[in-house]
């Protein structure tokens, strides 16, 4: 292992300042990194976040969305789309069809 290894990186800390509390599951975009809270963080603790792995999460509808596409978080909506203006959320682990609410992504992919 090299001597400058810190740790995997699949999860970060990270402190809530939104405002409001952040549940589990919550997507959270860190300046361009989406992410998804692994545990409740109310405003102004810290907590952790994934930084990859593969999560469900809500989807635009009637959007179709095919296994291994780029997908992106919309965050005035808060759902995963395909619009690449938004911030790059990953790549579809699963297909997901229109009539789906979620949809799998693998973060960071």
């Amino acid at each position: 292992m090299a001597q400058n290894h810190v740790q995997k990186g699949d999860a970060m800390p990270w402190t809530n300042g939104t405002g409001s509390a952040v549940a589990s599951g919550d997507v959270v975009v860190v300046s361009a990194m989406v992410c998804v809270a692994l545990g409740d963080i109310a405003d102004g603790e810290e907590g952790n976040l994934a930084t990859c792995e593969v999560f469900e999460v809500a989807k635009e509808a009637p959007l179709v969305i095919a296994q291994g596409d780029i997908v992106y978080w919309d965050a005035v909506n808060s759902n995963i789309d395909k619009t690449d203006t938004n911030v790059r959320a990953g790549k579809a682990f699963a297909a997901a069809a229109s009539a789906d609410t979620t949809v799998l992504v693998k973060l960071g992919a």
